[in-house]
């Protein structure tokens, strides 16, 4: 072999060994690299699950805050239901004072009468047929006879009325005066006094405040049927303006006579 031939082969044995040599070196030095790109790579889903993380930490303290604050409320809320039916509370005595009366008047309503012998009459003041205003206070000083008829133009209230009117000199000789009351209106009781000539006046107590006053007013019954109405009723009242006597459930015969009588020994 030359000399030449000896030069070319060990250079290519050099060169041979150094690309033997370099490629163990390019695998080292790529593995590292891609050790290094791989790093990163797992990194990003820690990175990302940590930040998820740390995103849901701050909403689990404000749940608990607001969970907090609507537990405080709740004491708030009941406070106001609480004053709220205190306060509702404190009328009711009010309510059961001002109802009190009620029985005290039902049972004033259901008295057969306010006046009663020697006590004093009970004051009035009605409209008369011809329409002028009768009150008690006009009869003031004088005995005054009051009769209560049920209704104008029936047979019995027109033979007492009659009967009255035919005595009506002989009250004014005994210083009594007679009044006629019932609960017809006005008209009804001017064409009952033109009908029979009656002199005696006849007032109109259509409210029954009067008849009510006198015990006139009541539950009285007919064929049957109960019903309110004016109870037959005659009442003396004597000079010092008290009760002296009352007639109830007066029958019409001889009544009229039997109360002139009573008004002269007064």
């Amino acid at each position: 072999m030359s000399k030449k031939s000896r030069e070319n082969s060990s250079k290519a044995s050099t060169e041979s060994a150094a690309k033997s040599a370099a490629r163990p070196a390019a695998k080292s030095a790529a593995k590292p690299a891609a050790k290094k790109v791989a790093k990163p790579v797992v990194a990003k889903p820690v990175a990302k699950a940590r930040a998820k993380k740390t995103v849901a930490q701050p909403v689990k303290p404000a749940a608990t805050a607001v969970a907090k604050v609507a537990a405080k409320a709740k004491p708030v809320a009941k406070a106001p239901k609480a004053v709220a039916a205190a306060k509702a509370r404190k009328p009711a005595p009010a309510a059961k004072a001002v109802a009190a009366p009620k029985p005290a008047k039902a049972k004033l309503d259901q008295a057969p009468a306010l006046a009663a012998e020697g006590s004093l009459a009970p004051g009035f003041s009605l409209p008369r047929d011809g329409g002028a205003t009768v009150s008690l206070a006009d009869f003031a000083g004088q005995k005054l006879v009051i009769f209560f008829y049920p209704r104008a133009n029936t047979p019995g209230c027109t033979k007492e009325a009659i009967d009255f009117t035919r005595l009506g000199r002989d009250f004014k000789a005994a210083d009594t005066m007679v009044l006629g009351v019932s609960a017809d209106p006005l008209k009804a009781q001017e064409s009952f006094r033109d009908k029979h000539d009656l002199t005696t006046p006849l007032l109109s107590d259509e409210t029954q405040s009067m008849l009510k006053a006198y015990g006139a007013w009541g539950e009285k019954s007919m064929y049957g049927k109960v019903f309110e109405g004016v109870l037959r009723t005659t009442v003396l009242i004597g000079s010092d303006g008290r009760v002296a006597r009352i007639w109830r459930g007066v029958k019409v015969d001889g009544h009229a006579d039997a109360v002139l009588e009573q008004a002269r020994q007064i």
